[in-house]
């Protein structure tokens, strides 16, 4: 009995994972005294839809959302599900908040690790350059090509990655798909 809870111990370890980095849709920029308050336009909100349309159309589902306290990210995870897109459990981490990508890394190492598609829901510059040490130019190279040109809102990177959450360092991930998802947009 021993042996077989080792083994499979030692085989969830090696389980594919799928790592989803959304920046949040596009916020208002004016009118706010608390960046942190700050929230989505009506093109952020359609966009966020188009997301979680973009989402179901490629068979992502998320089993762990890890989303920044700020409004604009909550309401994109909120436009998400909205959408279609199964809701799931979302965490609220203000370490999320305008956070660097070794911050964002140290949230993800806290995942569940039974989650084996986990969205996490942030800000630039944190997002994006989080996307680029995973993945070290690794993966799709029209996906890298996409991601080169800019992370603007409402952009999606989803990764693969073989092994434990906790484990998960820069340049173990392969980029799989960049979008960036707008209303109406379909790829």
């Amino acid at each position: 009995m021993f042996g077989w809870v080792q083994n499979r111990a030692m085989t969830r370890a090696a389980q594919d994972r799928t790592l989803v980095l959304l920046r949040h849709a596009k916020a208002e920029q004016e009118g706010w005294d608390d960046d942190h308050e700050r929230e989505l336009t009506g093109r952020g909100r359609r966009d966020a839809t188009a997301a979680g349309h973009w989402l179901v159309e490629h068979g992502i589902g998320v089993d762990e959302v890890l989303c920044s306290t700020s409004e604009r990210t909550q309401q994109t995870t909120e436009g998400v599900w909205g959408s279609g897109c199964p809701e799931t459990e979302v965490h609220l981490d203000r370490r999320i908040y305008l956070a660097t990508p070794q911050r964002l890394l140290e949230v993800i190492h806290e995942a569940d690790d039974d989650a084996d598609v986990l969205m996490v829901v942030g800000h630039a510059p944190g997002i994006p350059s989080l996307a680029e040490l995973l993945c070290d130019g690794e993966g799709s190279v029209e996906g890298h090509r996409k991601m080169a040109e800019g992370f603007p809102t409402c952009a999606v990177a989803v990764m693969h990655y073989a092994g434990r959450w906790s484990d998960l360092a820069f340049g173990d991930a392969r980029l799989e798909r960049f979008h960036v998802c707008r209303d109406g947009a379909a790829s």
